[in-house]
């Protein structure tokens, strides 16, 4: 029986391209990028090699502002946890939405437990938050705002621009999630102003 994956950004199978320059790192790059013999070197080589891959992919300044985690996952949990956690004497308050993906609604959730307050925000019939509203729910205690920059379940672009400039003239913090765009149309970081941008290796 046929059919058709419509979860192919979540799950999908690997370009047979990528899935060789896989197999092709896997048995020549193995070895601890942190030695110091010549293997180390020349896996640490190809580490920096796909890290300047990536920030060029985003425009990101430089490569070392590219951080490899496990997954997508991992890395909001990071980045929520991080920043919240980080800045916690400057405030406990967060925005997001009520249609983020769970990696960011979990860490939201454990944030909460260590006494953080988190404003989950409605979006409208077309699945977009409202950056007026953002701008609305912001207060003295805000650390943080995220909102992620396509919907992995209805395809739906957020305005995180007008977003991203409000976070920054109040000195707030923007963290969002494109790891359904990136590698599928153009993402720019720099044109978007997030301080923290989350990439997934599945979708490019």
């Amino acid at each position: 029986m046929r059919y058709i994956n419509l979860d192919h950004i979540s799950s999908n199978p690997l370009l047979p391209e990528v899935k060789q320059v896989m197999i092709e790192a896997v048995q020549r790059d193995y070895h601890n990028p942190s030695s110091q013999h010549r293997a180390g070197e020349e896996a640490a080589a190809a580490l920096e090699k796909a890290r300047e891959q990536v920030a060029q992919l985003i425009n990101a300044d430089a490569p070392k502002e590219i951080v490899f985690t496990s997954g997508g996952t991992e890395a909001d949990n990071h980045a929520i946890k991080g920043v919240a956690l980080a800045n916690a004497d400057k405030g406990k308050h967060v925005i997001t939405t009520n249609i983020e993906h769970n990696a960011v609604i979990r860490s939201l959730r454990r944030l909460k437990s260590d006494g953080f307050t988190v404003t989950s925000l409605s979006v409208d019939a077309q699945g977009r938050v409202r950056p007026q509203d953002v701008a609305e729910a912001i207060t003295a205690d805000t650390i943080l705002i995220s909102v992620m920059h396509s919907n992995n379940e209805t395809g739906t672009l957020q305005p995180v621009e007008d977003i991203a400039r409000i976070a920054r003239e109040k000195k707030i913090l923007f963290h969002t999630d494109p790891a359904d765009s990136v590698g599928i149309m153009p993402f720019d970081v720099k044109q978007i102003g997030a301080d923290l941008v989350i990439v997934a290796s599945n979708t490019f």
